[in-house]
């Protein structure tokens, strides 16, 4: 999850303010250069064959809910 600070100057800018995992609510460390942990971001556009046709799902996990989510996987990245 993002949050985001707007800055109006001629144009809005929206930048970064905070990451936090989705799954176990931890924040992602974060200082003036970018994020200081990697993690995993997820944007998702939902088509029309879907029940979700054009809904737009984002959420970012950090490294532990990552492992924690592939390891449930039958068929283990890469095979």
């Amino acid at each position: 999850m993002r949050q985001y600070q707007l800055k109006e100057t001629k144009e809005i800018q929206k930048t970064i303010k905070k990451i936090v995992c989705n799954k176990c609510g931890r924040e992602i460390p974060f200082g003036k250069s970018g994020p200081q942990e990697d993690f995993l971001s997820v944007e998702k556009r939902w088509g029309y064959f879907s029940d979700k046709d054009n809904q737009v799902d984002c959420f970012d996990l950090c490294e532990k809910c990552y492992d924690e989510f592939v390891s449930t996987f039958v068929i283990p990245i890469g095979e």
